[in-house]
């Protein structure tokens, strides 16, 4: 069993970018939010943040995140998250808020 899968690259633009399609197709439940929360964190420091296709989501009591492959990029946006990583993983293994 594992709490959290990050994955980190091919969430850009290029014909080899397919980690939000291969998420996709693994996710029971999508988590929007959590890609929008990395986006809004993203464009303040630059505007290719809007290019990112990040996916969220569980599967069982997993959460999956899509980070992107910059080590750089990948620790901003984790950043933008992490605190509520902690209470997501709680929920999911059956706790209370």
């Amino acid at each position: 069993r594992v709490d959290l899968i990050l994955t980190t690259g091919g969430t850009g633009l290029s014909p080899r970018d397919v980690t939000p399609e291969a998420t996709a197709d693994v996710l029971e439940r999508e988590i929007r939010a959590i890609p929008v929360a990395m986006w809004v964190e993203g464009l303040k420091i630059t505007p290719n943040a809007m290019l990112s296709r990040a996916v969220a989501g569980t599967r069982g009591s997993s959460l999956i995140v899509n980070l992107p492959g910059s080590e750089k990029a990948a620790r901003e946006n984790l950043g933008a998250v992490v605190a509520t990583l902690d209470h997501a993983l709680r929920m999911l293994a059956g706790g209370g808020h």
